[in-house]
Order: structure tokens, then sequence, then C-alpha cells
């Protein structure tokens, strides 16, 4: 374990653990709890052993108050996310995910920051024909939550379609690698046969598990736009000759932490080496067992791989690897990255195929009045021969147009007003929350309904500043526990409260720092009033190709974050006055 403990007073797991233990692996109660009509919940156990499964109970927290006020109980629902490695579906996934959404869902499909896609407000009666319909058209939601290796992203390359190919292929094999083994999944969802399930059957997890979740990604340099360094495992791809040879192997990424509790910070990555590319899903197996073995199952908290690296140290990680390797990793290899942002638009490939990449504003697909973005992609899947790939952005490209199809999906483009998504301001198609309000549990504040309206308040002074077409990184969330990357932002604005947020800034513009604590406690209200001298400074101050992270650290708004400090520690004051008067 990560803690040490006195052999009089050993530290007790936590409840978690017992509940795996017991849970037959990964059943519980949950096919019982399915059946009981008399409320829409779980039990809290089965809760728990849900999200193994791919599902978290919920429930709209904008009617708690009205149904208190009735004596009612919370209107319960659940959210599936569909593991999809890499990001990439078929037109007949999307089709079969669109109808999804209308007929057991709220109507609209999220774009999770992870590739993966969400649907909300599922009840619990169309929970099991919600599931069965995912896996008959070969998507599954096993595995996209809880303690065990999550959604593996890699990059989205539209350029080199030859080494995305290979990258996607890659990201399956690690995904299918890591999947739990027992047929819990398929008995409670799919009716398939119940049979027993032993350690022999859950060899790389056997029945405890992982301490928390755990999350890989691919990068292919010289983007950056899955933020590989934030994930507990990364693989920064090495590109000769228009072939992978290998992967430098990053460790240790994570970007949770909470509020008033100094033990807890997000963390970037560290490379700790190089792989050959043959060698890659044997290195990922064995840093999850490294994991498994020794990552802290007494605090909840402090259960993520990034304190089993920050604990033990690099050099220990490494040994640990090796070992169970069975030999070393090489010296890790030169790479750089450029950015975290996505291309937008129209971009040929080496093969004379087009991708046309949409903004997605927080990655919500769904319908209004002005702008029928939902029936838009509807139409352009029915007739596409490619693919659809989600960014790690929570924006979608249509990928892999043939030269025929271009004219009829340009026509699709322009006739439901997609043509143009991308034409607007640099801060904008910068920008990334979480879904926060009103149905994660753990929202603090708004996010996903809050960021573009605070958006839209700096672009008039983006525009008189003359920054309109620069992509500063804005991301937001509605608490600390890091969903929407907020603290890989040049600007992070992490929820502290109803309608009170924290300020970070400095971020790396590649996502290759995190951000500081600039102001603390600021009213949503006043957000544009703390943000907008900034960006004022910035444009009239900033050197030749400065970034707008880079500049906040150069001129002293916050200290730059380095592996190892104090990631809470700044020397200016924090405190938010409020000088409208």
């Amino acid at each position: 374990m990560c803690i040490e403990v006195s052999m009089t007073e050993p530290a007790k797991p936590t409840a978690n653990e017992g509940l795996k233990i017991r849970s037959n692996y990964l059943r519980g109660t949950i096919a019982e709890g399915l059946l009981d009509s008399s409320t829409g919940s779980l039990s809290e156990e089965d809760q728990i052993l849900l999200k193994f499964h791919g599902s978290y109970q919920q429930d709209d927290r904008d009617l708690r108050a009205d149904r208190r006020k009735h004596k009612l109980d919370k209107a319960h629902i659940f959210m599936l996310r569909i593991r999809l490695p890499g990001g990439v579906l078929t037109p007949r996934q999307w089709l079969d995910v669109d109808y999804l959404s209308k007929t057991y869902a709220n109507g609209t499909m999220k774009l999770s920051t992870r590739q993966a896609i969400q649907l909300h407000g599922v009840i619990k009666s169309n929970l099991k024909r919600t599931m069965r319909a995912i896996s008959e058209s070969a998507m599954t939601t096993l595995a996209a939550c809880a303690d065990v290796n999550r959604n593996v992203m890699c990059n989205p390359n539209p350029f080199l379609s030859s080494v995305h190919a290979e990258v996607i292929q890659t990201a399956r094999a690690i995904s299918n690698h890591l999947l739990p083994r027992t047929n819990a999944y398929h008995e409670i969802w799919l009716d398939g046969e119940k049979v027993v399930t032993t350690e022999e059957q859950e060899p790389l997890y056997t029945r405890i598990y992982l301490p928390r979740k755990f999350k890989v990604g691919i990068a292919v340099p010289p983007s950056n736009d899955i933020d590989v360094l934030g994930n507990d495992l990364g693989f920064i791809a090495i590109v000769e000759k228009g072939r992978v040879v290998g992967y430098n192997v990053s460790v240790g990424g994570g970007l949770g932490m909470t509020h008033g509790n100094e033990a807890t910070f997000p963390r970037i990555g560290d490379v700790i080496g190089y792989c050959r590319a043959e060698d890659i899903i044997d290195v990922a197996e064995k840093v999850v067992l490294v994991q498994r073995d020794n990552g802290d199952r007494t605090d909840r908290k402090h259960a993520r791989f990034k304190y089993t690296v920050q604990d033990h140290g690099l050099e220990w990680i490494r040994t640990e690897v090796e070992k169970r390797l069975g030999y070393a990793l090489e010296p890790a290899r030169p790479f750089a990255f450029s950015d975290n942002g996505d291309r937008y638009g129209w971009v040929e490939d080496e093969n004379h195929n087009f991708h046309f990449t949409l903004f997605v504003e927080g990655g919500r697909v769904l319908d209004t009045p002005d702008y029928p973005l939902k029936t838009g992609l509807r139409e352009i899947a029915k007739i596409h021969d490619g693919d659809f790939r989600l960014t790690g952005n929570q924006n979608l490209i249509i990928a892999n147009v043939s030269a025929k199809k271009r004219s009829e999906i340009e026509s699709l483009l322009e006739k439901f007003g997609m043509a143009r998504s991308h034409e607007r301001s640099g801060l904008r198609l910068a920008s990334m929350a979480c879904v926060a309000l009103p149905t994660c549990a753990l929202a603090l504040a708004e996010s996903e309904r809050f960021l573009p309206s605070v958006v839209s308040d700096l672009e008039g002074t983006l525009e008189e500043a003359g920054l309109r077409h620069d992509a500063i990184t804005i991301r937001m969330s509605g608490c600390p526990n890091g969903c929407g990357r907020p603290f890989l932002g040049e600007i992070g604005i992490v929820g502290r409260g109803p309608e009170r947020y924290n300020i970070y800034l400095g971020g790396g513009h590649a996502g290759e720092r995190l951000n500081k604590l600039y102001k603390q406690d600021v009213p949503a209200n006043k957000l544009q009033e703390v943000l907008a001298p900034l960006l004022r400074h910035y444009a009239k101050e900033r050197r030749t190709g400065e970034k707008f992270g880079d500049f906040t650290i150069r001129t002293g708004y916050v200290n730059a974050t380095t592996q190892g400090d104090d990631f809470h520690k700044n020397l200016k004051d924090i405190a938010y006055t409020d000088t409208s008067g």
C-alpha cells in the first residue's frame, strides 16, 4: 500500500473494497433491483457496482426542491456511457445512438471529454433495453466507469490516415486487453448464461479490481488534443517514415482534487521510457498491475495512480514495471507538442479522403429552433460512407469522406447550418465544459450550461483587443474532480459552490503544464470583471508568438506549476475582492 501504517493500527480498506470482494464479480443484486418497480432507484451498493457496467444513477437536481416540497422521492434517472476506444464509430452506430437518445433518454447525445458518448435521463425500467440495443449495435458500456481501465483515448489525426489506422487499432487492443472478464455484464443486461466466475476468469483484476479508476491515452505529436499527460498512463507515438515505431511511456497523470484538502492535487504524467510498438499491450498491462498491487485502498481520495507514483517515486515505478516485464524500457525519444486543440473545417489526407471537424459546443448534440444540429448529423449519417470520430475536445469529425460524397455532405452542412460551426471566436472554439448541473451528483456549480455565456461576455473584450482568433484554452467544471480538464487550461474555472468559482491561470497551451490558482470564490457574475483586464493586458504586451498561459506567468499573475512543487502554493493573494464599488 502507499500509506505507511503501524503494525498495531492497520489501516482499514474502504467500504468500496469490501463491496467489490463480496459482489460476486460485479453482480451484486443489480438484476433483482431492476425488477423492483416500487422505486426508480437501485440500492446504494448496486449504484456503486452499476458504474462498472457503464452507468451512473443520478437525479434531476432542478426538480429536487419542488419534489421535496410535495414529499416526493428524487426524480431518479441514469446516465449511460458508451465506451468507444479512440472515439470512432460507424454512421450506422451513430444513427442507432441517435435513436436511443430519442427513444429512451432525454433526446440529446453528449460527446464526452474522453471520446465516449453519454445518454442522459434514462429511467430504470428502460436501462436493460437500452443496454441491449447498444450491444446489438456492436458497442458496449462495460468498463466505461468505475475502478477499472476506462475508455482508451487516441488522437483522431485526419492528416496521417495510415498512422491513425495503426493507433486506433492499438487503442482498441489495449481497451480489449484491459476489460474485466466477468460474465456479469452479459448475464444482467444481455440475458447471457449464468456461469460461476473465479479469479482464473478475472486474471488481471481478480476480485479486488483497481483501487480507483484508471485512464489510458495515446497521442501522436505534434497534436496533444487528448491531453495525454493528464492520463494515468500515456503513450506518445514516435513516428518514422509514416509508421509508428514505438511509444514513449508516461505515468502518473490525473486531474482531480478536493477543495480544502491540500493532500489532493492534479498531476501531469512523467515520461519513464520508451517501448517498441509491439510491446505496448504488455507495458500497459504491467503498469496496471503495479497500480492494482500498490495503490492505496484505505483512502479513495488517495487511491489514484498519480499518488502511487508521487509516493514511491519514478525510479521505483519504473523498476516495478520492468520487473514484471522481464526487460528494461529504452530511453525516451524526443517529441514535441504544439497545441491541444482541434483543426476545424475541411482537411484532405494523404489518401485523398476528406475530413470535416465540426464544433459542438459543450459536446451536446441536440436540436434548437435556430440550429438543428442533431437532425443535420442524422441526415449526414444516412449517406456517409466513412466514419465519425469524437475528439478529445468534445467535437466531432465527419471522417473519411470520399470525393464523390463530399458535395452531398457539404450541401447538408449548409442546409442545417453546420458548415460555419467553426466561425466563432478562438476562445469559444478552445472551450470545454463538463456536464455538471442538473444531473451530476458531484457538481457544486454550473458548467456546461454556463460556460457559453461566460465566453459570450468576454467576446466583446476579445474583439476590442484584436484577440478574436486567438485560441486561448478555457475549461470549466462544476467541481474539482477535473472532468472538463480545467487544470490544464490556460484559463481554468472550477466550481467552488453555488454560483462561485475558482479561477486558475497559466496552463500550457499544448497541455504540458498545469495551471495555478489565481482567484478564489469569484461570484459567477464577476468572472468577466476578473478575466477581461487580463485579456486586454495580454493583447497589449504579449511577445511575438507568446501564448496566454505563458504570458500570465511571465507577467506575474501566477507562478509556474512545475512537477513536484506544491500545486496549491502561489505567492499571489488569491482572495477575490469586489472592486465594482
